[in-house]
C-alpha cells in the first residue's frame, strides 16, 4: 500500500521569485510604454523608439553580470533580467512593426529595422560581454538569470 502526502506549498523562495518577476515585469512594461507613448512610432517611419528599446534592453541585459549584487541574491536576478528587462524589451512589438512595414510595401525599410534590430542587439551584447568575465556571466546563469 503506497501512502500519498499531500503536495506542499510552493516554498519562500518560489513566491520570492514569483513577485520579484512580476514586479519587475510591470516597472520594465510601464518604462517601455511610457517611452513608446512619449515617443510613437510614426507609420511609414522607421521605429526608433521600439528599435533603441530593444538594443538599450539588449545592453543592459549583457551588463547585468557586472553588478555584484546580482550574483549574491537570486531575486534580484530575477527581478532585473526576466522581469525589468523582459517587460522592457519587445521583440513582438519589432516583429509586428516589420509585418506592418512589409506589408505598406515598405520592403527596404521593414528589412533594415528586422535585421537593424538584431544586428544593433548583438554587437551591444557582444560590446558589453567584453566587460564581464566567463565566471560572472555563468554565477548570473545559475542563480535565475536567463542568459
Amino acid at each position: 500500500m503506497t501512502t500519498s502526502t499531500p503536495a506542499a506549498a510552493p516554498g519562500p523562495v518560489l513566491l520570492v521569485g514569483v513577485l520579484a518577476t512580476g514586479v519587475g515585469g510591470a516597472a520594465g512594461a510601464l518604462a517601455r510604454w511610457s517611452l513608446t507613448a512619449a515617443f510613437p512610432v510614426e507609420v511609414d517611419r522607421f521605429p526608433w523608439s521600439t528599435f533603441l528599446i530593444n538594443v538599450a534592453g539588449s545592453a543592459l541585459l549583457a551588463a547585468l553580470p557586472l553588478l555584484a549584487a546580482v550574483h549574491h541574491r537570486t531575486w534580484l536576478a530575477l527581478l532585473l533580467r526576466t522581469g525589468v528587462l523582459g517587460g522592457f524589451t519587445t521583440m513582438s512589438a519589432a516583429s509586428a512593426e516589420t509585418f506592418a512595414l512589409l506589408d505598406r510595401g515598405q520592403v527596404a525599410l521593414g528589412l533594415t529595422y528586422c535585421l537593424g534590430t538584431l544586428a544593433a542587439s548583438v554587437v551591444a551584447v557582444l560590446v558589453l560581454d567584453r566587460f564581464t568575465a566567463p565566471d560572472q556571466r555563468t554565477d548570473v546563469a545559475d542563480d535565475g538569470g536567463d542568459l
